[in-house]
């Protein structure tokens, strides 16, 4: 499975039936809008199967990427590239590592649609969290690297570094709870589930006291990280789209969900011998986080854990409807839609092992 999604993933192709656009008026754009920009351009489209359409963008002197909305009628609020720059700008400012933004552009008639130009950080991206590539020895400063990441993003105080106004703060559980839950139960063709109606009935009354609201990006894996071609240190995070205001330890525990997930489902660390491959711990990498974010512990770390898998398995129970209406034709949309049960199940065994 990995080796198929690396190769899925990885590299560029020639721009997709349907994504082209004007290169000449983005040429005139960049001329006017980028410090330095130096013609000619031409334009590839990356494989990976971002919602966002993805180009890189070469010149003679160096490569670019571009990140726009789809083309077509999109769902109000959906696809916000404008919200993604946004964020790795102020990110960036604050020595935060994401690729420096060279410009937003939300005049849609130069392409068709807003976007945004930033630079192409050159590197490593890993699809599987066992690092098969990286030596054994080096193994733990890449989980290192990653959770330095995590508690650095999670240091910023927003009002600081302008993004106080990036997303609703406090209540952030009861939120995210009430919208998947809501989403769940309106899906009458995908079914229901007794362990997912137990997550509803159970999770809103149990959400941990103390309310924390920091910048969260919402989907911090391996392969939204660039690391060094050949240090354990990221280069850059990718992929702002999930980004808000919210409970850094809903964040964190999302990104540790990769010691629970199957490879059947994500290329997971669950059933790997970490000891042998030289990982650390699920428990030592949560007290990584912690020392690095000055806690004590975790209190409720299976809470925040049966959450994520709860909000994964009610996106997994949406594209199951999607595949029975036939709008999600897909083999990666089929694969999931048989993976929501196992979803549920380990949501509810997490939430059984909060009482």
């Amino acid at each position: 499975m990995t080796a198929a999604l690396t190769e899925a993933n990885t590299g560029t192709t020639a721009v997709r039936e349907g994504y082209g656009f004007d290169q000449a008026a983005l040429l005139a754009w960049m001329q006017g809008n980028v410090a330095d920009f130096d013609g000619p351009l031409s334009v590839e489209q990356f494989k990976g199967g971002q919602s966002n359409p993805t180009y890189k963008l070469v010149t003679p002197a160096r490569n670019y990427v571009l990140r726009r909305k789809p083309p077509g009628e999109l769902l109000p609020g959906a696809h916000a590239v404008d919200r993604e720059a946004k964020v790795q700008a102020a990110l960036g400012k604050a020595g935060f590592p994401v690729a420096h933004i060279h410009g937003l552009c939300t005049d849609e008639s130069v392409i068709g649609t807003m976007f945004y130009v930033m630079d192409m950080v050159e590197g490593r991206i890993f699809w599987d969290n066992t690092f098969p590539d990286v030596s054994r020895e080096a193994r733990p400063d890449y989980f290192d690297a990653m959770n330095a990441v995590m508690a650095q993003l999670h240091s910023f105080d927003p009002e600081a570094i302008g993004l106080g106004d990036y997303g609703k703060p406090g209540n952030y559980f009861a939120r995210q709870i009430g919208r998947w839950s809501k989403q769940y139960l309106a899906d009458e063709l995908a079914g229901r589930n007794s362990d997912m109606d137990a997550l509803v009935a159970w999770l809103p009354g149990n959400i941990p006291a103390g309310d924390e609201s920091s910048v969260v990006h919402g989907d911090m894996r391996c392969d939204n990280m660039i690391f060094h071609p050949s240090e354990p240190r990221v280069l850059a995070v990718l992929d702002w789209e999930l980004s808000t205001l919210g409970h850094p330890l809903a964040d964190f525990a999302y990104h540790t969900m990769m010691y629970r997930m199957p490879p059947s489902i994500v290329p997971g660390l669950a059933g790997a011998d970490l000891a042998a491959l030289n990982i650390p711990s699920e428990a030592d990498y949560v007290a990584a986080y912690c020392a690095r974010t000055g806690r004590e512990s975790i209190a409720n770390y299976e809470f925040y854990i049966a959450f994520n898998l709860f909000r994964l398995a009610a996106i997994f129970h949406g594209i199951k409807g999607r595949v029975l209406r036939g709008t999600a034709a897909s083999a990666q949309a089929a694969d999931r839609a048989k993976a929501f049960p196992l979803l549920a199940r380990m949501a509810r065994e997490s939430m059984e092992n909060c009482t």
